[in-house]
């Protein structure tokens, strides 16, 4: 159930990411939590009848009926929101996976990838092989570091999960790595695969223009910054100082942001992205 939920975060189709059953996946994993409550793993199950709904998930549940039904403009609130009632799942079921799990992925949501990274691992801690959860602490160190730890863990993901159906997420992300730590030609391998198992994924076409460029080879580099800008509406891709501010936003530790000036805009200059 765990790794379903963590997966389905990442499936851009996903019925947890439209925004007629809540645009907010992370709002709707905290909220099932709380309705999984009266299942949980204690050692009460099997010796007696399930106890009445609390308080609590008798209101989440009437949350969710109020609102699963129509989009929402209130993601930053609504995250708010989970994360408190992702704090009461723990509370009230400290011994199972499910809490930790929600909490990581609201926090991580809100881009708070170092205070994910103890929730995943307390995820890991109740299943080693949860592919979801090693998959997305992977992804906390990239932005959080260290960055030295996300190959390893997330070769470890590929490992047990080899024809996963997110494996483009998983390729990128070892591409990433290697990529900031100045391996350009690994990174080109890895972000190549990525492209390639989902093309309609934009970070392999940023990252691959970025580890040609770093590499001399400019037509390449030009040309997947042109598909990667063929996949936004805004003009994120317009200019380095554009790419900057969003790198600073979702990469919170400054010596990883640093590495982004050495090796990510410095291809995207010879890719042909200006500076303003």
């Amino acid at each position: 159930m765990v790794d379903f939920l963590f997966a389905e975060l990442e499936h851009s189709d996903s019925l947890l990411t439209n925004e007629i059953a809540i645009r907010s996946f992370e709002e709707n994993l905290a909220l099932c939590v709380l309705l999984g409550l009266p299942h949980n793993y204690s050692d009460r199950i099997g010796r007696q009848k399930a106890a009445a709904a609390p308080g609590n998930v008798r209101r989440a549940e009437a949350f969710m009926r109020a609102n699963a039904g129509m989009p929402t403009d209130t993601r930053a609130a609504d995250l708010e929101r989970a994360e408190a009632l992702a704090r009461q799942a723990i509370a009230a079921s400290p011994r199972t996976p499910l809490g930790h799990g929600a909490r990581a992925q609201v926090l991580r949501a809100q881009d708070h990838y170092k205070d994910a990274i103890p929730e995943y691992e307390a995820v890991i801690a109740f299943n080693r092989n949860s592919v979801g959860a090693i998959s997305a602490l992977a992804d906390c160190k990239l932005h959080a570091g260290p960055i030295e730890e996300v190959v390893p863990l997330q070769e470890q993901a590929l490992r047990l999960s080899p024809r996963d159906p997110f494996i483009s997420n998983m390729y990128g992300r070892i591409g990433v790595a290697d990529l900031l730590q100045s391996r350009a030609d690994e990174a080109i391998v890895w972000l190549e695969k990525a492209r390639d198992a989902n093309p309609a994924r934009l970070p392999p076409h940023s990252m691959l223009a970025a580890a040609y460029g770093l590499k001399g080879e400019t037509e390449r580099a030009a040309a997947e910054l042109a598909e990667a800008r063929k996949l936004v509406s805004d003009d994120r891709f317009s200019s380095i100082a554009r790419q900057r501010v969003r790198i600073a936003k979702n990469f919170e530790n400054p010596t990883i942001r640093a590495l982004f000036e050495t090796t990510f805009f410095a291809g995207l200059r010879k890719a042909g992205m200006p500076e303003e």
